[in-house]
């Protein structure tokens, strides 16, 4: 029986804003994509590689931060119809399970929009990692997934004159993620 504790495989890691992206996207009349993005955001990953189920990420998105590169819509999604900004300044994400190796995982966790709380599952690509010239070490992931934007409580919508709705109820989730070692 051994006396000495095993080295922590555990590690810390937060996302670099500056080389993330966090974006939501839907169709407009079914028929156009439309793309918005966080642009303020923090986010703290702790991985184990050992055990990547003790893995977790959480991550606050600030709600008023979305930008579709259309003030007036923009200004849509803030309101009460959708993100309700004044009420909700936060999305946030906290995982429940990792698992899969480490090349290739599922996140899943607990997505808080508007105060309503629902599980997701995101698929996640380990990208790569390596050292950056100012002596950090970085890592890059990729994730998707998908949630119906009605269980979030967000169901306004047009129908439309020729068959459909407005604003797609699926919303696909796409992140491009670099993380920074922590000391």
């Amino acid at each position: 029986m051994s006396t000495t504790a095993s080295p922590t495989t555990r590690t810390t890691w937060k996302l670099d804003p500056s080389h993330s992206t966090i974006e939501f996207v839907a169709k407009h009349m079914m028929i156009t994509t439309v793309k918005g993005r966080f642009t303020e955001f923090d986010g703290t990953i702790v991985a184990d590689e050992q055990n990547l189920g003790d893995s977790k990420v959480d991550v606050v998105m600030k709600a008023a931060s979305l930008d579709t590169r259309s003030d007036q819509r923009d200004q849509h999604l803030r309101s009460p119809d959708f993100l309700h900004v004044e009420e909700f300044e936060d999305v946030t994400f906290h995982s429940t399970s990792v698992s899969g190796t480490k090349e290739k995982f599922q996140v899943t966790g607990d997505l808080t929009i508007r105060g309503t709380t629902k599980p997701i599952s995101l698929d996640v690509t380990f990208e790569g990692e390596g050292k950056d010239p100012w002596g950090g070490t970085r890592a890059s992931f990729s994730a998707h997934g998908k949630f119906d934007r009605r269980d979030y409580g967000l169901t306004w919508n047009v129908a439309l004159e020729t068959g459909g709705i407005l604003v797609s109820n699926e919303v696909k989730i796409n992140i491009e993620a670099q993380a920074v070692l922590q000391g």
